[in-house]
């Protein structure tokens, strides 16, 4: 079934046959073929490829580009013919026919050539411009010197060429390269990889011809509407030597070297003294002006004067398009595929050639294999295209939130800043208001005080005046009718001016005092902080899991958060569907909650706070607890004296007295059960078991505080015991290999005893309620395994009789 073109530019004569019919081109961005063209160009000369020939890494190059990177290695360090001078005009004159000269260019490797920049004459003189850049040229000049150092457009280092001799024919001048090409050893180094590769004795002949690509950039310029042998000539004629981008406008062109320089390049590469003395520089021509379009058919191959590779034959000459046949056999057309060297063979190859011992497979079936890889490949391309067209698409809608975003916050933040203003403003007026209450009330104050004291003063003087006058008067008599009179009046004066009447009652000076300081140095730390609430934390399911009455959660804070937690809080409901209590409140996100109900099922959920407030609640995880319990002794709660060992799952004593040790575990809900077997069982000690609050005495029997509920028992019979209290005595003991089982049923809240499988008695307690851990004490006459783990048994034996 036919594959779509990658490109809508692009043509196929053939459909090809492949396992799968993606639309690769929806997602080529841009023009159809657009995002193709640097497939097209050439990594020396930056256009597209005219005669692209295959290196042994894969890596393509155009012909005339791979003569002007070739090195040749001379044997004895000798020197190439001396670079002759011939004139512009003189190697047009002395040009051969295109037909000649064509000949003379595939007997030197390759069928055309290519100036450094693509300009220069016409049909005449195309096959000397491809001579300038033959292994006889500066860029290469027999011994592989880069000095001075060019770049191309894609920085591969090139130098200028060196004229042909005078008098010579270019087919002459191309022969000579050929010789010497065949009787030194050259190498070729990738242009992309950098890696190098040794001609052999037919030089650049020994790479193939890659004529599917050259046929893709065929059927590319034809549908971008390039004519055959058109070029859009540039509008300024540009330096070839230039390493800027873009390169620098051309200021002169040396006749002899056919190279157009800038003033810098010109200097730098074409000195006015030594060889180059000689040389005449004259003013760039003019562009030359694109030729008109010609129709083109599906047979002729075409390609533009894009500046760095060129027919032989001249601008404008086409030739039909052959059908590729070996190199080596060239009336053979191809029939295998020798896998060994990765390329096409004919039949002569394999019968004559170095390709007989080597493995080969059929041309067309390698073909059709190749083509079903490169499809399958192509959809997983394909598939990442898809992904980075979202991607794109997701990164354009976030440009436009941000640009939305940032209207938003600007307007927001210019509200914030003109509500502080008004605030500020209105404050102000405030404090001017206190201000005026204030300085009214001082001047009010003191002027109150002036006419007080103006009248008192006003009275006194008048007084003092009337009794200096009575003073002067010399009747007796009538003075001591009113001295009296006069006497207690200027006391009652003296009287009004008491201490503090000739002080002010207000102080000039304000007691107002504006602290600003705070609020400017808040003003000057205004700036952005978290504003939003947290996200809500993703649970991280993989890690969540239980493991006996311990349940562990994981969470973690959403990806491209701008808000972050200063801490989660972490609630989990009573496994009976009850309401939510916290059970952590910090800043990690891994934490594990022990001593829950066996066998239960439990709601877990967790919320981020910061300091806005507390965000919303994750989705609620269910856990489920163990079944049964496993557990073994606690050598942390167990007394000194006892010793554990095979993994903390056996427990002896090291003293005579009896020493406690407890288990692992605690219960508070459900029906558990595990057994003791004795290993050991020395001059008839006496053995509690049972269980105990964490807070037992553990240096004496099980059983013998109000802390524990246990059953001691020897070789013969055995008591229930609590509070130092012994109650049913029942026969039946305990020897080595026994074994002792413990039922403790919160549900029923009782406690059982059973040996060997038959119950001990009957039920031991009743109305037990609260938190028990599994409990034992023992001395050094007695070793115990603890087994745990186990269900409940259903075929437990009918209890023994209790005795007195």
């Amino acid at each position: 079934m036919p594959l779509p073109p990658v490109s809508a530019a692009l043509t196929s004569p053939a459909p090809l046959l492949l396992t799968s019919e993606p639309d690769h081109s929806s997602l080529v961005p841009g023009a159809p073929g657009a995002a193709m063209e640097e497939e097209l160009k050439c990594p020396v000369c930056g256009s597209l490829f005219r005669e692209p020939i295959i290196l042994p890494c894969s890596h393509n190059v155009c012909l005339p580009c791979a003569r002007t990177i070739a090195v040749q290695t001379p044997d004895g360090e000798q020197h190439l013919p001396p670079p002759l001078l011939l004139s512009r005009g003189a190697a047009a004159a002395a040009a051969p026919p295109p037909d000649q000269d064509a000949a003379a260019g595939a007997t030197c490797g390759g069928a055309g050539a290519s100036t450094a920049g693509g300009l220069g004459g016409g049909a005449a003189g195309g096959g000397d411009h491809a001579d300038k850049l033959s292994l006889y040229s500066e860029t290469d000049s027999g011994y592989g010197s880069y000095t001075p150092s060019l770049k191309s457009p894609n920085g591969v280092r090139v130098l200028p060429m060196v004229p042909a001799p005078p008098g010579s024919s270019a087919a002459a001048a191309r022969g000579a390269a050929c010789s010497s090409l065949c009787s030194s050893s050259s190498s070729i180094t990738c242009p992309q990889c950098h890696r190098s590769a040794s001609l052999d004795h037919r030089g650049l002949r020994g790479f193939q011809r890659n004529r599917l690509l050259e046929g893709i950039v065929q059927r590319y310029q034809q549908g971008r509407g390039v004519a055959a042998g058109a070029s859009a000539a540039p509008a300024v004629a540009i330096c070839q030597l230039c390493d800027r981008t873009p390169p620098e406008p051309a200021a002169t062109l040396c006749e002899q070297c056919d190279v157009l320089y800038c003033a810098t390049c010109q200097l730098k590469c074409h000195p006015s003294r030594g060889p180059f003395a000689k040389h005449r520089l004259v003013q760039p021509p003019p562009p030359p002006a694109p030729p008109e379009a010609t129709p083109v058919s599906a047979g002729t191959s075409t390609a533009p004067n894009t500046g760095g590779c060129r027919s032989p034959g001249g601008a404008g000459a086409s030739a039909p398009r052959k059908f590729p046949t070996c190199p080596e056999h060239e009336m053979e057309n191809y029939s295998m595929y020798c896998v060994s060297c990765r390329s096409p063979v004919c039949f002569l190859c394999l019968e004559e050639g170095r390709h007989g011992k080597h493995e080969v497979k059929p041309l067309g079936a390698t073909w059709k294999q190749h083509k079903a890889q490169l499809s399958q490949a192509l959809n997983g391309v394909s598939d990442k295209a898809k992904e980075a067209k979202e991607f794109l698409v997701q990164l354009k809608n976030i440009l436009q939130q941000i640009q939305e975003n940032g209207l938003d916050y600007e307007a927001c933040l210019v509200a914030q800043c003109d509500a502080l203003v008004d605030a500020l403003t209105r404050q102000k007026a405030k404090l001017l208001t206190k201000v005026t209450k204030e300085r009214e009330h001082k001047l009010k104050m003191v002027w109150d005080q002036i006419n007080h004291c103006t009248l008192k003063l006003r009275q006194s003087t008048g007084l003092m005046e009337y009794c200096l006058e009575v003073i002067k008067e010399d009747d007796p008599s009538g003075f001591l009718q009113i001295s009296d009179a006069l006497i207690k009046r200027v006391q009652v004066s003296q009287e009004q001016w008491v201490k503090g009447a000739l002080e002010p009652k207000v102080s000039a000076e304000f007691d107002l005092t504006l602290d600003s300081e705070p609020l400017l140095q808040a003003i000057h730390q205004l700036d952005f902080v978290q504003m939003k609430l947290p996200p809500v934390p993703l649970l991280q399911l993989e890690k969540c899991c239980t493991r006996n009455n311990s349940v562990t959660l994981a969470w973690r804070t959403p990806p491209f958060t701008h808000s972050p937690a200063d801490g989660y809080i972490l609630e989990l409901d009573d496994g009976d569907g009850g309401q939510f209590r916290e059970v952590y409140v910090g800043k990690e996100t891994l934490c594990t909650i022990d001593g829950l109900h066996f066998n239960s099922t439990y709601n877990a959920r967790v919320k981020a706070f910061n300091s806005s407030g507390v965000g919303p609640y994750s989705k609620t995880v269910v856990l489920q607890t163990s079944d049964v319990a496993w557990f073994t002794f606690d050598p942390n709660s167990g007394h000194r004296d006892i010793i554990l060992s095979n993994d903390n799952q056996t427990a002896t004593c090291s003293s005579y007295d009896d020493r406690v040790v407890l288990g692992t575990a605690a219960f508070s809900k459900g029906v558990h059960y595990w057994e003791l077997h004795v290993d050991r069982y020395d001059n008839h000690p006496d053995p509690a078991f049972g269980v105990a609050r964490a807070s037992v005495v553990k240096d004496m029997m099980l059983g013998k505080d109000d802390k524990a509920w246990a059953m001691y028992v020897d070789n013969n019979r055995s008591w229930f015991m609590h509070c130092n209290s012994h109650t049913n005595r029942t026969e039946g003991g305990v020897c080595k290999g026994a074994t002792v089982g413990v039922l403790l049923d919160l549900n029923k809240h009782t406690l059982t005893f059973f040996i060997n499988g038959q119950q001990q008695g009957p039920t031991a307690f009743s109305h037990v309620d609260g938190v028990f851990m599994p409990a034992l004490s023992l001395n050094r006459n007695v070793q115990v395994t603890l087994h745990t783990g186990l269900e409940v048994p259903t075929n437990l034996g009918r209890p023994k009789l209790a005795g007195n």
